[in-house]
């Protein structure tokens, strides 16, 4: 995972320590001595994280921190303040104004690399669909410009998944005179209790007797329901190794025992505010989307949409030096299916296939339907390992089980695919969806029911 990290700190000993952590795990680093030069940095540059000093001359990380979050410009941009302080008031006076961690010095490798990695993931996301909404229309951006700030984040809806009833009882005791919270004993029934209560936050106890904490958070990750869901782990000192997997895993956030009241307040609401605000960034594209970049069968953007999406993907990805892939897919004999069947089998067949498409890609990832039984699949910022094992999985699904189209219609349908890649400086969007056709050609030539990568 590569990053540009923002480091603002007025002493050179502090940034040079921090640079030295960053840099040794890939990380771009670029540097600022005061708030106001950190202001400047990220209105003129693609900033993924901010690692903010609180105690700083002119103006404190607070007020930096309260002026990037209140700009459309910036306010996307997850901000950790980084400081001596150590008081649970300092921390909850960093998360109100705005800043989405905060680590305390001497700054813990472990913790600095996990928060970063699990901050950069969530900016990821909201890049990806900040710039859709820039391909779809203009009334779209208006609304994705937004502030993170503006978004109310009162009355969140809370499961505690906690084994012990009494520590769950404080924990909502917390929590409620500013939430609705339900508390769960039985870690065995989250996912259904999950699925089933329009949940906006989980936190999770690490202290589970007889269950895996992870295990739970890997399957409310994996639920089609509960993707999305922002979750955040309790744990004791005894489980920071547990706590660095779970980041890795696409837990949101975690906290520390003793719980400090004031502190989990804040940490819920930086959580609610950012599912809230990323929601109503779904919910712009979705009712602005104009009909004319939207397959009416399928649902997917279609091909005008895609083309103008993977120019500005594929400028970016060049600017900011980062892996960009293209998978191209073909349904294996699908002109069989219309003639043997009929047009409204293949329809069906074209929309059952659009859905297990979508299921068993990212939600980073944009899939489109390119034209008849040809969809492609922009998958930003991923590399060709990542790539390849998205597309088999892609091709497993659609090969695993039949496609029930009718009550007396079920089809054996296989897809193959053809992956390309942003490989040289002078890529355009047309040498990129060739190498991928190319590609896909191979695949079909070879058998089809596979993957073929252009360097196959």
């Amino acid at each position: 995972m590569t990053a540009r990290v923002l480091i603002v700190d007025d002493i050179p000993t502090n940034v040079k320590l921090l640079e030295a952590r960053l840099m040794a795990e890939y990380f771009e680093v670029v540097t600022a001595v005061s708030g106001q030069q950190a202001i400047e940095i990220c209105r003129s540059q693609d900033i993924d994280v901010v690692l903010l000093d609180v105690m700083m001359p002119e103006m404190d990380g607070f007020e930096c921190c309260r002026i990037l979050k209140a700009d459309a410009r910036t306010s996307h941009i997850p901000i950790v303040m980084v400081t001596a302080l150590d008081q649970p008031s300092d921390k909850v006076s960093g998360l109100e104004s705005g800043a989405d961690d905060f680590l305390t010095k001497p700054v813990d490798d472990i913790q600095l690399l996990a928060r970063v990695k699990s901050l950069i993931r969530l900016k990821v996301l909201t890049d990806e669909l900040r710039a859709r909404a820039n391909t779809s229309h203009q009334l779209a951006l208006e609304h994705a410009a937004r502030s993170v700030e503006e978004t109310d984040a009162s009355q969140g809806r809370i499961l505690v998944i906690e084994g012990e009833a009494g520590r769950a009882e404080r924990i909502r005791a917390y929590l409620q005179d500013h939430h609705n919270v339900d508390v769960l004993t039985t870690p065995s029934d989250a996912v259904f209790q999950i699925s089933g209560g329009d949940y906006e936050l989980v936190l999770v106890s690490m202290a589970l007797e007889g269950f895996d904490p992870l295990r739970v958070c890997s399957q409310i990750r994996t639920a089609d329901q509960t993707r999305s869901l922002p979750i955040i782990l309790i744990a004791d000192d005894k489980d920071r190794q547990q706590v660095v997997r779970g980041l890795d895993l696409g837990v949101n956030d975690f906290i520390m025992r003793p719980l400090e009241r004031h502190e989990l307040a804040a940490r819920v609401k930086t959580q609610i505010r950012r599912h809230r605000y990323t929601v109503e960034l779904r919910e712009s594209l979705s009712s602005t989307m104009q009909m004319a970049v939207i397959d009416e069968l399928t649902g997917l953007y279609n091909r005008r949409y895609f083309e103008r999406h993977l120019a500005l993907s594929l400028s970016k990805a060049r600017e900011q030096d980062r892996p960009m892939a293209v998978m191209l897919l073909d349904i294996d004999f699908f002109k069989a299916v219309n003639d043997t069947h009929g047009h409204d089998v293949g329809d069906a067949v074209l929309k059952e296939f659009s859905l297990r498409l979508q299921r068993n890609i990212r939600g980073v990832d944009l899939a489109c339907r390119f034209g008849g039984e040809e969809f492609v699949v922009l998958m930003p910022d991923t590399d060709a390992s990542l790539a390849l094992h998205v597309a088999e999985r892609v091709r497993q699904s659609i090969a695993q089980a039949q496609f029930k189209v009718g009550p007396d219609t079920p089809l054996g349908i296989t897809v193959s695919a053809g992956m390309a890649f942003n490989e040289f400086a002078d890529d355009t969007p047309e040498t990129v969806i060739k190498r991928a056709d190319m590609a896909l050609y191979a695949a079909k030539r070879s058998g089809r029911n596979r993957v073929v990568s252009e360097a196959a």
